[in-house]
């Protein structure tokens, strides 16, 4: 008859997913999440910290809407005042995670940031920090925005052009962020996937 030992499925070496949560947990730090409007970002961003043992959610969304009166946005041509508050929505979510981080959370902060602006704020942070960057194919985004109905790249259509052009502009402004981090093509993921995807890799979404 066969030994026990040698019939025996090898253990795997792969974490579990439940195992690399319990890790995460055991470390508060700033997760930052972006990526272009409409790539999943807030609910991504949602659903991993309600993942984790002990985590906060910050939603840069959230922070820009506290501001009741004479707010400025964000458009193709902003103008100084807009840029200024949108510098303050950024420092304000700096504060929080650094608050967070303090009291020992992981705290998951997402916002729309693109290129260097990601790496400044990042050098920011008074604490462990990580990056996860969301891009998904612009025909994908093209696709959830057209799903829901959502207008928020009309105001960055071209003349002449379609909201596939806007989407890509955005687009380029994400490959604009410098390489480090996480990045993810979620465009055929649900929204678990990605979330498992991100817990499977967090290491790689640290900054040094």
């Amino acid at each position: 008859m066969p030994s026990r030992a040698a019939t025996s499925t090898p253990r795997s070496t792969t974490p579990s997913v439940s195992a690399i949560v319990s890790d995460v947990t055991e470390e508060p730090r700033a997760v930052l999440v972006v990526g272009a409007q409409a790539a999943g970002k807030t609910t991504v961003g949602r659903a991993l910290a309600h993942r984790l043992e002990r985590a906060a959610f910050i939603e840069g969304d959230v922070l820009w809407k506290m501001v009741v009166s004479g707010r400025r946005d964000m458009t193709g041509e902003p103008d100084p005042e807009a840029s200024r508050q949108l510098g303050q929505r950024y420092r304000h979510g700096a504060l929080l995670c650094e608050s967070f981080v303090a009291s020992g959370f992981v705290a998951v902060h997402v916002d729309n940031m693109y290129g260097t602006t990601v790496t400044d704020h990042l050098a920011s942070l008074r604490c462990l920090r990580s990056l996860i960057v969301l891009r998904p194919s612009p025909e994908s985004i093209e696709q959830r925005m057209r799903e829901r109905g959502g207008t928020a790249y009309e105001p960055w259509i071209p003349d002449g052009g379609t909201m596939l052009d806007a989407i890509r502009r955005f687009d380029a402004w994400i490959g604009e962020i410098p390489p480090i981090g996480l990045w993810i093509d979620s465009s055929t993921q649900t929204v678990d996937d990605t979330v498992d995807e991100i817990l499977r890799r967090w290491p790689e979404s640290h900054v040094p």
